[in-house]
């Protein structure tokens, strides 16, 4: 990959982190159950790509049979996400449900180690260090060790687990799976999942008002199009690690909306902890753009001289 399409890369994943940061204050205005909301995410966004399926019919019938049951448990496990990460926010704030996204990266890194045996440099680990710290000030004091809290925090703990195999899946299906039919299959399955999930639990699919559809609709084309979509579209040219990574980007974005649209408190230790989180993912960052395109080697001899004659 050029130089220039790298920085063309690295410039959409902060598209992509800017995007998902809406996600948490989309959810906190909507009234509708965690699981409609996740349904009519996914689903909406399905209807924005249905137009070009037939573009991309050769493409639907490459996809091999074993890639086929990967594709429907990365769905699988992604619409387990959203469902438990959106119900966290039901019963903890924006700053502990996105504390626990500490974890994806750190567990993306181990399970591609393990079953990609992709290693990481020393200056990546002190960027993941770095930027653990400024999680760990954005939940202090903040994050509960009881009652409603607590069972939020669980939730969302349990649903990085599920976004990590999500994304390791998926980082393996990009690579034999072009970018449009992973996306539709993996949405489609999600949020079918959490459509058998809501009709099991009675819950209703046409009562909500029209405020709760422009959410239902917002949810599809800002974090959904413009920030998982390009995260998948992504796993082709950088490492699930790195995409885990600028997704602790979300917190900043996430913690100062909270404090705009939502009034959730934002105090000097969040603000630090913000600036630790941008240190700590743009040196990992940095350093994973500099192993996988290093700079070509210095003349260390003086080129022969031609002769002019």
């Amino acid at each position: 990959m050029s130089s220039r399409k790298t920085s063309q890369v690295y410039a959409l994943l902060i598209v992509g982190m800017i995007a998902i940061s809406f996600s948490a204050i989309f959810v906190k205005w909507s009234n509708a159950p965690a699981s409609i909301i996740g349904m009519y995410r996914l689903l909406i966004t399905n209807i924005v790509l249905l137009p070009w399926v037939w573009a991309y019919r050769s493409e639907w019938r490459s996809v091999q049979r074993n890639d086929w049951v990967r594709l429907f448990l990365s769905g699988f496990f992604l619409g387990l996400h959203f469902l438990l990460w959106m119900e966290s926010l039901r019963y903890t704030t924006v700053a502990s449900s996105t504390v626990l996204l500490a974890l994806e990266p750190i567990l993306v890194m181990a399970g591609s180690f393990w079953f990609f045996k992709q290693k990481t440099t020393a200056p990546a680990l002190v960027g993941v260090g770095i930027a653990l710290c400024g999680m760990m000030l954005i939940g202090w004091g903040d994050m509960a060790v009881s009652g409603q809290a607590l069972y939020g925090d669980i939730l969302s703990m349990l649903g990085t687990i599920a976004v990590v195999i999500h994304m390791l899946l998926g980082q393996d299906l990009r690579q034999r799976v072009s970018s449009y039919v992973y996306n539709f299959t993996v949405f489609l399955v999600a949020g079918l999942a959490l459509a058998a999930y809501n009709l099991s639990a009675g819950y209703s699919f046409t009562a909500y008002e029209p405020k709760e559809w422009i959410l239902f609709a917002c949810m599809a084309i800002i974090p959904t199009v413009l920030g998982h979509m390009l995260f998948n579209w992504l796993l082709k040219y950088i490492s699930a690690t790195s995409i885990s990574m600028s997704v602790l980007g979300e917190p900043v974005g996430s913690i100062i909306l909270a404090w705009l649209l939502l009034g959730e408190t934002l105090v000097m230790t969040q603000l630090i902890a913000c600036l630790l989180l941008i240190i700590g993912v743009w040196a990992f960052l940095m350093s994973d753009r500099r192993a996988h395109h290093p700079s070509p080697p210095a003349i260390t001899e003086a080129a022969p001289s031609r002769s002019v004659l």
